[in-house]
């Protein structure tokens, strides 16, 4: 018995522990959540966690897809609308601009580059007034185009830093061959540089779609058409004027929760690997 003790790594079992109370910590409210959808609101007045009388029903996701005045269903497809290509166009630009920021050799891309990372601290709000002078003046404002460049331009910053570190640790010597043998700059990119960047990418994809998809306050800013608004914007305008259904509310939240964490499933293996890879090297 003495011998099995010494051979237990208490260390190992605090840190199990500790993570399996954060993940108990996290998941809580969202079962709160989870069972305000597909129970009806009077059996949680004492407490979702009352189980005496369980009735489940799909009624809230329903109600809250096709809701009268902010229906999610037309958020989600607004939203998709304007999270592919904002998610897409920054990838394509700022990998190509972290390419040439670490390969091409010029005089000033050491400033462009301490630029760009004075660019990251700059917070949304101060940007708000002058960025929607700007969107008005080039007639984009209320326009998906509009919130699609904003994206775009606000990702591009980090994601550049980011591939630029990322880019650091695929072997030069690659490309060194390649350009022996002949291969122009761009085909070294497109057909070395790019798959070797295959987990960073899908890293980027995913952080980038996740921010896209739950901004609330740009889209606040450059949309204003019923019609046109966001997944995100359209969750408060579920709330009553002297109610709140609390079951439609937690299925529209649950809905618009669902898309970015499907792409995190979907792209999981290589964002751990994209995330960890120029830290370890």
């Amino acid at each position: 018995m003495r011998s099995l003790a010494h051979k237990i790594n208490w260390g190992r079992v605090a840190v199990h522990i500790i993570a399996y109370l954060a993940g108990l910590v996290w998941i809580i409210p969202f079962m709160g959540i989870l069972m305000a959808s597909i129970r009806p609101q009077r059996e949680l007045i004492h407490g979702w966690w009352n189980l005496e009388t369980v009735t489940l029903s799909l009624e809230n996701f329903a109600n809250a897809w096709s809701h009268p005045t902010a229906p999610i269903g037309a958020g989600l497809k607004n939203s998709l609308i304007v999270t592919i290509p904002a998610t897409i166009l920054p990838l394509i630009i700022a990998t190509l601009a972290a390419y040439g920021l670490l390969r091409i050799k010029f005089r000033g891309r050491h400033a462009i580059l301490f630029g760009i990372v004075l660019l990251l601290s700059i917070p949304q709000q101060m940007v708000a007034v002058p960025l929607f002078q700007l969107l008005l003046d080039f007639d984009i404002l209320n326009k998906y185009s509009g919130l699609i460049i904003t994206h775009t331009a606000w990702g591009l910053i980090w994601i550049t830093i980011f591939m630029r570190n990322y880019l650091t640790t695929l072997p030069v010597e690659v490309e060194e061959s390649a350009s022996l043998d002949g291969a122009s700059r761009f085909q070294i990119f497109r057909k070395i540089v790019l798959p070797l960047s295959i987990p960073g990418l899908a890293s980027v994809a995913a952080l980038q779609f996740t921010w896209v998809w739950n901004d609330f306050f740009m889209a606040l800013i450059t949309l204003y058409d019923p019609d046109k608004l966001v997944a995100t914007q359209r969750i408060p305008l579920l709330k009553g004027q002297y109610s709140v259904d609390w079951g439609v509310l937690s299925a529209a939240s649950l809905l618009v929760t669902a898309i970015p964490l499907l792409i995190f499933v979907v792209l999981q293996k290589y964002y751990i690997k994209g995330l960890i890879g120029w830290t370890s090297k």
